[in-house]
């Protein structure tokens, strides 16, 4: 379907969004009925503690192999296939009884959302290749935004239809929404072939030092998100506050992160090639982290609103991958092998955490950890803001 047309580019730009705003809530919406959840099921901590990890390790998985997928089936075609996952597996788990089919279905709705990951940059390379900042902040707001409404009304939406399992359900429908959008885009599904030319294959960008560098950007932010996805309600509760008020913690640090995605073309247009940006995000994160730390009773709002910002480097690291790369098809095999090998380093911040807490029955060290990994975006980010194409890198 072309999308030349004024009306044409806004129809795909709404499909991009909605293809976003459904690639989180697989996440988002467990968690907060964890405790339901497991007595229902009968989910042991151990089952427990697996489905807190299996995001990033999907994500790790699933990113790595969307490549051959993408130029296997096209563009169009993988977008459709994964909001299917994704209504599968969010409609399938919610109505087993079993914790081993919870997570096998977990498992399909979040590898739908992995490559959904993979595909957001490569679409707005595609069909706004002369507003890259602009579709990645409206597809980023929307990420940003189905999380956190996915973490506010979840349990709300649980208690109205009397049971987790149509709360969590429930959000199958938004995903059928978006599929239903994208089923004319199948007539014109693009191919882009990261593999076909030698400058796009995986095992080439692995020699690059700048195509690592965004990994472990992508990665250590990363990490940082599903810390706070699997541990700050816990962390807020052994400090003194209820599940309620600490669900709606998590909430409001998604949701802050909103406008500053949305505010990301006019701030990144502003610092130019500066690394002004991923300098500020970590300092928030820090900050968010250390008070945390010392005084998480005190005023949580204002450390959830500091991690908050601080996510807006997720943005920031997807829009680059856009601009440090000159095609579609070098911004699909970056963008598998950012997301794919940073997914894997991320999973040191929820698994991380959770060890270090066991270990030493506090939550100093794991915000040590997570301190430490704040800082390093930082210095990653410092190099990818540099001006340089990853393809140059690969001669």
């Amino acid at each position: 379907m072309p999308t030349t047309s004024k009306s044409g580019r806004w129809l795909v730009g709404v499909a991009i969004v909605l293809l976003a705003v459904n690639l989180r809530p697989a996440v988002g919406s467990v968690g907060v009925v964890l405790d339901a959840l497991r007595g229902d099921l009968g989910m042991s901590v151990t089952t427990a503690g697996l489905l807190t990890t299996l995001p990033v390790l999907c994500f790790a998985a699933a990113g790595i192999a969307a490549h051959s997928v993408i130029a296997k089936l096209g563009l169009h075609v993988t977008t459709v296939l994964v909001l299917g996952l994704a209504v599968t597996g969010i409609v399938v788990r919610s109505v087993v009884d079993s914790p081993a089919l919870f997570l096998v279905f977990s498992v399909v709705a979040l590898s739908g959302c992995a490559i959904g990951n993979i595909l957001l940059p490569p679409l707005a390379k595609r069909h706004f290749p002369d507003h890259i900042a602009g579709i990645s902040a409206a597809y980023g707001a929307a990420l940003m935004g189905g999380g956190a409404i996915s973490s506010f009304t979840t349990v709300p939406l649980s208690s109205v239809l009397d049971d987790w399992r149509w709360g969590t359900a429930a959000w199958a429908l938004p995903a059928l929404l978006a599929l239903l959008l994208w089923l004319p885009y199948l007539r014109d599904s693009v191919h882009v072939d990261p593999v076909a030319d030698s400058h796009h294959r995986l095992r080439d960008l692995a020699r690059s030092r700048f195509a690592w560098t965004m990994a472990l950007l992508f990665g250590v932010q990363s990490a940082q998100a599903y810390a706070q996805f699997g541990w700050l309600p816990a962390i807020l509760v052994d400090a003194g506050l209820s599940d309620s008020y600490a669900g709606a913690m998590l909430g409001l640090l998604g949701a802050v992160g909103v406008p500053l995605t949305l505010s990301l073309p006019y701030l990144m247009m502003r610092v130019g090639d500066r690394a002004w940006l991923p300098w500020a995000f970590s300092a928030v994160t820090v900050c968010g982290w250390l008070g945390l730390m010392i005084w998480p009773e005190q005023a949580p709002w204002l450390w959830a609103v500091l991690l908050g910002l601080g996510g807006g480097a997720f943005t920031w690291t997807l829009t680059m991958i856009g601009r440090r790369s000159r095609t579609p098809g070098g911004t699909a095999a970056l963008s598998s092998f950012v997301q794919g090998t940073g997914y894997a380093i991320s999973a040191i911040g929820p698994f991380g955490t959770g060890l270090l807490h066991d270990l030493t029955d506090d939550w100093h060290a794991s915000i040590s950890l997570m301190i430490v990994l704040a800082a390093l975006i930082a210095v990653f980010g410092t190099i990818v803001a540099r001006p340089a194409y990853v393809e140059d890198t690969l001669h």
